[in-house]
Parts: C-alpha cells; structure tokens; sequence
C-alpha cells in the first residue's frame, strides 16, 4: 500500500486500535479516528480514552451514533436465534454489517479511502495479485480472522489490519513506546453488549414469553428433570442442569417442537458431519465441486481436516475426517487453507 492515502481506523478506546492508528500515521497515511456508539450504556471510558489517544497522535476524532440501528439489527437478530433454539455469533455479523459496512461508509462520507481496524488477521494479495485474501493473524493466541470471513471478497482490498503480524505483547509494548495511555488497559472477552456475560438475563428482558419450562430427557427418551425454558441452554453446556448423577450429562439438542431439553453423556456429543447455510466466500469463488479444508467450527477450537460438499440449493456439507465434539447449530464454521480464509458459513444442523 503506498502511503499518503485517507484512512479512517475504528478506534474501541482500546490498545489495539490505538496502535493500528499509530502505526498508519507513521507511515504517511492522513489518519482519521472514529469511534461507534452502540448501547445505552456504552463506556464513556472508551470513548475518552479513544479521543485521548486521537489528541495524543493530533488526528481528528468522531463519534458516530449507531444505537438504534445496532439494537434492531444485531442484537434482536442474536435474542431471535436463541429463541429459535441455536447458539448465535453475534460478533461475525457485527464485523460485517456494522465495522465494515456502516463505518466504511461513514469513513467514504468523509473521502477515506480504507478502513482500518485493531483485529488481528492479514489481507495479502492473491495469486497473480488478482484479487485480495484473508489470512490468519501470525499471533494464532489472538488470531480474530474466524470472526471476519462474512466480509464480502470486493471489500477485502480496502480494509487494513496492521496489526496482522504483530503479537499482542509487541502491540503493548509498541503503543507504551509511542506514549499511548492505553497500553496496559485490560480488554474484554465478552460480547461487547453482554459485559457481563449473561445473556440470559438480557433474552429474559427482551423476551420473557420465551422461558417455559419443560422436560429434560436422555437419548432413551426418560425424563431427568425440567429446564427453566430452551434460550437457557446451549448445545455442549454441562454446568446448570440440575441433573445428580454420578457422571455428569451434557446437553446434546434443544428441541423446540417438543419444548424438551435433550441431553447425554460426553461421548454422545461427537458428530461427523453438518449441513452449513449463509454461506460467503471471502477469498475464493464460490466452488462448484467438493474440497479438503480445515474446518473450524468455535472459536477456540482447532480446526479439523474435513472435506467439504457445496450442494445445489448454494448450502454446504461438511465431513470430518474424525468425529468432533458439540457441533452447535447458530454457530459459525470456518473454512481454512493453511492460513488463508476460503470462506465459511452457519451451522444449520448435524447430519
């Protein structure tokens, strides 16, 4: 990329922003900070701390407000998933609709050429330098790249990590070097709307209709016990059954048509095989024919040799190689070559 070009940066108030911020202007670029608003009850921390850090760098700073549109269209979207019984990833659709669809197109309002973001993942030029690619981060402990795959491929050479092939310690102790208040700020590991991580208690605010209780049942259909209603509850969860037994029980499926908890030993979570919908294709076309890949299909799981079956109807088979465990329907899997990013989709339900 050659330097002199408008940049606006998705500054969180955070070090990873700040330092990608950093790191554009010390290469020439005219830098512009933007921070979003999102909840009633953003962190007015975050928002000092991103303007500290614009007056420290002396770029401007704007915070734009996209409250009711983030309520509307990402966190209802993630309360009507668990309340169709699947465990939703609200920060995948977030990266695409609101990073890099709303504030790449307030960064345009004001000339930006690209965007940049904190994330750790690379874009590198594909074969030929046809067209751009999404790559792993080289931290593979920060590694954010499973997040991004819903960017649409015309996108991709637009967007800027620089941060892609730091580590998260150099990150820190860069930011201390270029006198960023924000180097030792702790982060978050939880969804950003969620602080505290029950959303539980945030669906029973929402949607109360949507906790009736009823049966918990093994795979021999017995009842074990009742459930305090299906959003409680995901596939794999082991801990607040209300279950005593000896070995413990895990839940293995959330039928919605029964209203009834389905539940099993450890072994019974292991799957094979998944259908996958909403399907995106960032780094290559969509394929026609099956291919090997390394499936991921958590965040911090690792990813696992599969072959992968593109069907007509645009949705996708998926066959590991081994059985893996809790397949999670409402979950995102994540397709890899070594450390580009093929492309990946929703996990609609185990076959």
């Amino acid at each position: 990329m050659t330097g002199g070009e408008r940049v606006l940066v998705a500054m969180s108030g955070g070090v990873d922003s700040a330092l990608a911020a950093a790191l554009l202007l010390e290469e020439g670029h005219e830098v512009i900070g933007a921070t979003m608003r999102l909840r009633e009850a953003d962190d007015d921390r975050s928002n000092a701390d991103a303007r500290e850090v614009a007056h420290t760098l002396g770029i401007a700073h704007h915070v734009v407000d996209y409250r009711r549109d983030f309520e509307r269209q990402v966190v209802d979207p993630f309360i009507d998933v668990y309340c169709a019984g699947q465990t939703p990833n609200p920060c995948v659709g977030c990266n695409r609709r609101v990073k890099f669809g709303w504030l790449a197109e307030f960064g345009r309002s004001l000339g930006a050429d690209r965007i940049a973001t904190g994330h750790y993942a690379r874009i590198e030029a594909g074969h030929g330098g046809r067209r751009s690619v999404l790559k792993r981060g080289l931290d593979r402990e920060k590694d954010q790249s499973y997040f991004l795959f819903r960017i649409p491929s015309g996108q991709l050479s637009r967007i800027l990590f620089p941060l892609g092939r730091l580590t998260k310690s150099v990150v820190r102790a860069m930011a201390a070097e270029r006198g960023l208040g924000v180097s030792r700020r702790l982060e978050s590991q939880d969804i950003c709307f969620i602080p505290d991580g029950d959303y539980e208690s945030l669906i029973r605010r929402k949607r109360p209709d949507a906790f009736t209780p009823g049966p918990i049942r093994d795979r021999g259909g017995a009842i074990l016990g009742e459930h305090r209603g299906l959003p409680a509850y995901t596939v794999g969860q082991r801990k607040g059954l209300g279950i005593a037994s000896s070995e413990p029980y895990y839940v293995l499926a959330l039928d919605r048509a029964s209203n009834s908890l389905l539940v099993g030993r450890k072994e019974d979570l292991k799957g094979e095989a998944f259908l996958l919908e909403e399907l995106n294709w960032c780094s290559i076309d969509r394929p026609e024919k099956s291919f090997p890949a390394s499936v991921q299909i958590r965040y911090r799981s690792t990813p696992a040799g599969a072959q992968v079956f593109p069907l007509e109807d645009g949705t996708v088979r998926v066959e590991f190689a081994d059985q893996q465990p809790a397949i999670t329907p409402g979950q995102s899997a994540v397709f890899y070559d070594d450390e580009t990013v093929l492309g990946g989709g929703t996990i609609r339900r185990s076959l």
